[in-house]
C-alpha cells in the first residue's frame, strides 16, 4: 500500500455543493489536517446556501476551521437541485476560484447520483486541469457509493468531534432519517475496515502525478 500525505501543502480548496456536504464527506479529514498543519491557508466554498442554511454553513465552517492560520468562506446561493439549469453561472463563479490557487482541491465524488454534486464535480475537473483532485463520498438513500482507492485513516476522538460539530451546526437537517451520527460513523467504520485502520475517510483519487 502506497502512503501519501499532504506535507507541504498550504492552500486546500474544499467546493460543496450544499451546506452540510463538506462536512460529511471529509470533516474528519479536515480537522486531522488542521490539527497537524495550522498553518494552511483554505478556501471553503458552499455553492447553495439560502436562508437559515447560510448560517449554518458559516458557523460549521467556523468550528471545523478553528485553529486554521488562514480561512475563507464564501457561500452562494445557486437554487439548490437545479444546478444543470445553472451551469453557466456555477462555472463562472467556479472560474473565480483560480486566483487562490490551490494546491488540492476537495469535491464530490464524479459518479455521485445528485445532480448537483456531479455538476460540482465536473466543473472542478474542468476548472482545475493541473491540480490533485480528491473527491469525497457524501451517504444517501440512492445507494451510490464505490469503490475509492484513497484513505485518511482518522483518530476516534477526531471523529466524535466531526459527528458532534455535524449535531450542534446544522439543525435545520435533524429530521432527516440519515442524517444521524450512527449513519456517519457507520461509514467512517467501513472505510477504516479498508484501511486497517479503526476509522477513515475514502477519496477518489482519479489522476495523481508523482515526481
Amino acid at each position: 500500500m502506497l502512503k501519501f500525505d499532504l506535507k507541504g501543502v498550504k492552500t486546500l480548496l474544499f467546493l460543496g455543493a450544499h451546506s452540510d456536504d463538506i462536512e460529511i464527506g471529509c470533516g474528519g479529514t479536515i480537522l486531522t489536517l488542521a490539527k497537524a498543519y495550522p498553518g494552511l491557508n483554505i478556501l471553503w466554498a458552499v455553492f447553495s446556501a439560502g436562508g437559515k442554511r447560510r448560517q449554518e454553513a458559516r458557523s460549521s465552517a467556523a468550528l471545523f476551521l478553528k485553529g486554521v492560520s488562514g480561512s475563507k468562506v464564501i457561500a452562494k446561493q445557486f437554487r439548490e437541485s437545479y444546478f444543470p439549469a445553472e451551469f453557466d453561472r456555477i462555472k463562472t463563479f467556479c472560474e473565480s476560484l483560480k486566483s487562490f490557487r490551490p494546491e488540492v482541491i476537495f469535491t464530490h465524488y464524479r459518479d455521485d447520483r445528485h445532480q448537483d454534486h456531479r455538476v460540482l464535480s465536473d466543473l472542478a475537473w474542468n476548472t482545475f486541469r493541473d491540480h490533485l483532485i480528491l473527491e469525497y463520498e457524501i451517504p444517501k438513500y440512492d445507494g451510490d457509493l464505490g469503490i475509492p482507492n484513497l484513505y485518511v485513516p482518522l483518530n476516534p476522538v477526531i471523529c466524535r468531534r466531526k459527528t458532534r460539530y455535524l449535531d450542534q451546526a446544522f439543525r435545520s437537517q435533524k429530521g432527516k432519517h440519515w442524517f444521524s451520527e450512527d449513519t456517519f460513523l457507520a461509514l467512517m467504520r467501513l472505510r477504516g475496515v479498508e484501511c486497517a485502520s479503526k476509522y477513515a475517510e475514502a477519496f477518489y483519487c482519479r489522476k495523481m502525478i508523482c515526481g
